[in-house]
């Protein structure tokens, strides 16, 4: 009992040594140069105002620091890798990607805009993957044992244009309270080719999540597991939304560092730290967008 009361305070206290950012993005297999097409705060630190404008790309207390000029062609049926890592800096061979405490869900969404390179909207999301927890394993357990990356498919049936991709990832960590959960967002910008003419159903961001909802509020050192992604179900050609994964699963520690391959199952306030400076990554940085 005493271990449960203390764990989540030191893991708050060791918090800002544990951010994450999505900086890269890989299409069938290929991975882009680091930052093309994403747009990316100077910081990689959370929102955990579920409210804020910020949800969607991030943003706020991160402000964006550079949009890149570039929208990646993709055509639908693709798949897109996302690469997570610790910092804008960090090595991306170093496997450094988020606290192995900072156990949560990893999603993606897509949001159909006139222009990639323009406003950030509200409305018009919709969720294409999703992975929580199942089998005594949290995906951040996979993101990690991948070395950041997790890959999802664009729908096949997705009508052609511009879109937004967002990628998410939720630490749980301290999220006993709200505010407390770390949401972790950034967005590439793409445009896809083919695809046909479904409409989803949408969401807002901010809009399709609480401070009560149970996947943002919620007890990670429970003995017993049973969590549910927020947000709406994902979006499947073949049937309007895939069902939701569930699992309650007896579990010893809620904080396992049990790994896997990123396969998916079936199925966030912070300091600003400065623009990255110097060596081979901050290079790389200075050519994205003017």
């Amino acid at each position: 009992m005493l271990m449960q009361t203390l764990l989540p305070a030191v893991l708050m206290a060791v918090g800002a040594s544990a951010h994450t950012i999505f900086q890269q993005i890989g299409v069938n297999g290929v991975m882009e140069e680091r930052y093309n097409y994403m747009r990316l705060p100077h910081y990689d630190g959370p929102i955990e105002d579920v409210t804020s404008s910020a949800v969607a790309c991030n943003g706020g207390p991160n402000p964006l620091l550079k949009i890149s000029p570039n929208v990646k062609t993709v055509a639908a049926g693709s798949t897109i890798t996302m690469q997570w890592s610790h910092t804008l800096d960090t090595d991306l061979n170093s496997g450094l990607v988020i606290d192995a405490s900072h156990k949560g869900p990893v999603m993606a969404y897509l949001a159909k805009v006139p222009d990639a390179t323009g406003a950030i909207p509200k409305d018009g999301w919709f969720k294409i993957y999703e992975d929580g927890y199942a089998g005594g394993q949290w995906a951040v357990d996979k993101l990690i044992a991948n070395k950041g990356k997790v890959t999802v498919t664009i729908p096949s049936c997705i009508p052609p244009g511009d879109y937004l991709f967002r990628g998410e990832l939720i630490a749980l960590h301290a999220a006993g309270n709200y505010p407390g959960a770390q949401l972790y967002m950034e967005c590439a910008q793409i445009r896809v080719t083919g695809g046909g003419s479904a409409s989803p159903a949408t969401v807002s961001f901010p809009g399709a999540y609480s401070g009560s909802d149970p996947g943002i509020k919620f007890n990670l050192y429970t003995p017993n597991i049973s969590y549910t992604i927020p947000g709406p179900r994902p979006f499947s050609c073949s049937g309007g939304s895939a069902p939701q994964p569930t699992s309650s699963v007896p579990s010893s520690t809620s904080t396992s560092t049990r790994t896997s391959t990123s396969t998916p199952v079936p199925t966030s306030t912070s300091t600003q730290a400065p623009q990255p400076t110097g060596g081979a990554g901050a290079a790389k940085w200075a050519q994205c967008g003017t």
